[in-house]
């Protein structure tokens, strides 16, 4: 056997293979191609009927009370199509003929087993008369939004005042907490001291403390200083951070090399320098993370706020704003779904502008050193 026959033994042997190994390919393909689409359509699914709610609550936005209670009205907002025919506006429905088609027609005359009809493209034609129950008949509708709502409800409730008074709650709070959640998670990231992992401990404890736990002793302790109908047992304990956030800010800290604090130290950097120049410019994400966590919780606060600033409207946010306009105006939905969709545009524009960061510092804070 010579040595050009066993190359083209061995040359036919590695053809066999690859076109065997290439006529397995497809039906595997096909097979993460079906499990992909089915895991996309699930997830598609469950995104939709997480956000079906939302998007009723957009609809109803701008829907006026005439077409929310109207029977078999489109989930959309929607008026009934009328014709004007001899100075009377006639309802336009979806009238199937004998002859297979479906036209629009306008009802002169209903009448339980036949009614008549005229054709608003062509009224002075002869009218048609038609067959059936008219109750069973489709109306057409057209879109017609009321985007008015959102303008009531600014006037109505005084918005810009619950705005301003919202706005003005939640930087001031979500400052206080950034500074003082720094401060203490760096001293626990980054110092050594005797009970540092039991003062730690204990601080995480008390997420498991229930609010409703501390309300009356809270409460007693703010009308015994005077701070009762003021803003300020609503920013104060902000500067005294909190167990949740220093947590995360903690766990971020952890994450970056001690190596770099040793090179501030070495050029002559104190602690607080360090975290200045060091730590806060690679800490951004949790930063960011922390800023959106607060000022979402500030800006959705009820229960604070209805306890240290009841009877003082001037001074009360917009989550109690809204509250006491829709024990007002409980008849009409449009008008509460407005207002309701007016106060999430600022924390979803918050959460849309910083999302890269916020995602970035809820990873990193997951990782343990």
């Amino acid at each position: 056997m010579t040595a050009t026959s066993l190359a083209g033994g061995r040359i036919l042997r590695i053809r066999r293979r690859t076109r065997t190994a290439a006529g397995s390919r497809p039906p595997r393909q096909r097979g993460d191609s079906s499990r992909s689409f089915l895991i996309t359509l699930i997830a598609v699914l469950v995104v939709a009927a997480f956000l079906s709610p939302l998007l009723r609550s957009v609809a109803y936005s701008v829907k006026s009370i005439d077409q929310i209670t109207q029977a078999h009205s489109p989930l959309y907002p929607a008026d009934p199509v009328t014709f004007n025919f001899n100075g009377k506006d006639l309802p336009v429905y979806n009238v199937p003929l004998p002859d297979g088609t479906m036209r629009q027609l306008a009802i002169v005359e209903a009448l339980r087993r036949q009614s008549t009809f005229v054709d608003p493209q062509d009224p002075t034609a002869a009218p048609i008369v038609w067959q059936g129950s008219w109750r069973t008949l489709e109306p057409v509708w057209q879109f017609a939004p009321h985007w008015e709502n959102f303008g009531k409800v600014w006037d109505l409730i005084d918005y810009p005042r619950l705005l301003l008074n919202t706005v003005i709650i939640a930087l001031i709070s979500t400052i206080g907490t950034l500074i003082s959640c720094t401060l203490v998670a760096y001293g626990f990231a980054r110092f050594r001291f005797p009970g540092r992992s039991f003062l730690f401990t204990l601080l995480i404890a008390t997420i498991f403390l229930p609010a409703a736990v501390t309300i009356i002793p809270t409460y007693t302790i703010f009308q015994r200083m005077g701070w009762v109908g003021t803003w300020l047992p609503l920013l104060v304990p902000a500067f005294f951070a909190n167990a949740y956030d220093v947590f995360l800010m903690r766990q971020y800290f952890m994450t970056i090399p001690t190596d770099l604090d040793e090179a501030a130290a070495i050029d002559g950097a104190g602690p607080f320098r360090t975290l200045i120049s060091v730590v806060l410019p690679q800490a951004w994400p949790v930063i960011v993370a922390v800023a959106v966590f607060h000022l979402v919780y500030s800006w959705n606060d009820f229960f604070g706020p209805l306890i240290y600033t009841a009877g003082k409207v001037d001074l009360q946010t917009v989550a109690l704003g809204l509250q006491r306009f829709n024990g007002i105006y409980y008849r009409e939905p449009g008008l509460i779904q407005a207002g309701t969709l007016m106060t999430l545009v600022i924390p979803v524009i918050a959460f849309l502008l910083t999302q890269r960061f916020f995602t970035r510092g809820i990873v990193i804070t997951g990782v343990e050193k």
